[in-house]
């Protein structure tokens, strides 16, 4: 081999080495980021659920039928409570 083919070999061999080291970087670099997605996921499943939880409990007091409901049962029971008058007296 000539000096020129030397050359050309350990210029691809030194950048086949470089590419190598940045890839395993870029590999760990990319498994952090996974493992950090990963939380991230987690904690928006946790929040979603404690935020159904919390719209099911509030639910029945925000809906338009539901508050309807209430106020007629508190009305009919206010109305029930108040003594009724004796006509025959």
């Amino acid at each position: 081999m000539n000096i020129a083919e030397w050359i050309l070999v350990a210029f691809l061999s030194v950048a086949l080495l470089v590419f190598l080291i940045v890839g395993i970087v870029a590999l760990v670099k990319w498994n952090h980021l996974v493992d950090e997605a990963k939380k991230v996921v987690k904690k928006g499943q946790d929040i979603a659920e404690t935020t159904n939880d919390i719209a099911e409990n509030v639910k029945g007091m925000t809906s338009f039928g539901n508050i309807i409901k209430t106020v007629s049962d508190t009305v009919a029971d206010n109305i029930d409570k108040k003594p009724k008058k004796n006509p025959k007296k």
